[in-house]
């Protein structure tokens, strides 16, 4: 009887540092599991050591494999290759290289995947990140829920498995510009959430930095909801209203100037107030136009349909091209 085969995807970005004890690690947990098992390691153009210590691994381990990106392409690009090569498993596991994702947790998923789920995800219950952070993936993921129309579970992140049915629908997905967990979402499938615990990095620094994380954030809400286009309508019909019913009422302060002024408002010539109505209407214009410039870079990377990786070199794997 032949064993049902998984892979692992861990995207890598400068993680020298850790990459010994993920070896380790998660070869450990992954021959516990009494299934044939693969890694892709996909190192996302690091400056570092990482590429020389993945093919070192894949010659002590054939079972490693590695792809390396011409330059840095970005972690949900890193990902989104690693699935496109596992087209002959029966699922695939993600996990990052920074050990925050502990291996040893990935038997729960692979129990969950055995019961009939399709997709297992993790959910983060505990994070050992500052709280300036934790505020920040706490409300991100609470706007997407309110923003979004499909159903992103809530403080999940890329830590999963996926049944092939569901890769091989991600992988025949065009978009380039990818948010993982929420085509995730989107694919719909038999979906069951697992809570652990998000460990500190093993070793290193985190190479997320705030600039990336805000990145990732405007990808997931701009990608899922049209809701953004709207909400530049709602401000320009009520600052219009606004501005009608203020017009309405310097007009009736003009004609009934000694009323107004029995009340205390008696009308007061200012330059002040002018400025102000200009900057206010100017800015809520601006964050229209940026509003819509999100979306028209997104078309416009769309549309140049350049690919969306370039794999610099291999090993032990077929190099793929990219949809």
């Amino acid at each position: 009887m032949n064993l049902m085969k998984v892979h692992i995807v861990v995207p890598c970005y400068d993680e020298e540092a850790v990459l010994p004890e993920l070896f380790e690690r998660l070869t450990r947990a992954a021959n516990s599991w009494d299934l044939e098992w693969n890694v892709i390691c996909v190192d996302d153009g690091s400056s570092d050591r990482t590429w020389t210590l993945l093919q070192g691994q894949f010659e002590k381990d054939s079972r490693w494999k590695a792809i390396s990106f011409s330059r840095n392409f970005g972690h949900q690009i890193a990902l989104s290759a690693g699935i496109h090569h596992c087209a002959d498993a029966d699922a695939v596991l993600l996990m990052d290289a920074d050990l925050q994702d502990p291996p040893e947790e990935l038997y729960r998923f692979i129990n969950a995947w055995k019961d009939g789920a399709e997709v297992v995800y993790a959910v983060r219950e505990k994070r050992k990140e500052g709280p300036l952070k934790r505020f920040c993936y706490w409300a991100f993921y609470r706007l997407m829920k309110k923003l979004v129309s499909i159903e992103i579970p809530l403080d999940s992140g890329d830590f999963c498995l996926m049944d092939a049915k569901v890769v091989a629908v991600i992988n025949n997905m065009p978009e380039r510009n990818r948010f993982l967990r929420g085509l995730r979402a989107w694919s719909g499938f038999k979906q069951v959430g697992v809570p652990y615990e998000r460990h500190s990095r093993a070793a290193g620094e985190a190479k997320y930095t705030f600039q990336k994380l805000i990145k990732l954030a405007a990808d997931g809400i701009f990608n899922f909801s049209g809701l953004p286009l709207k909400l530049a309508s709602h401000m320009g019909f009520w600052i219009s209203l606004i501005s009608l019913l203020g017009a309405i009422f310097t007009f009736l302060q003009r004609v009934f100037a000694d009323q107004f002024a029995q009340v205390g408002l008696a009308p007061v010539p200012g330059f002040a107030t002018i400025v102000i109505a200009i900057l206010f209407l100017g800015g809520v214009q601006l964050i229209c136009l940026g509003i819509l410039g999100e979306y028209l870079v997104r078309i416009f990377e769309e549309v140049k349909q350049r690919p969306p990786w370039i794999i610099r070199e291999s090993c032990g794997i077929d190099q793929l091209k990219p949809r």
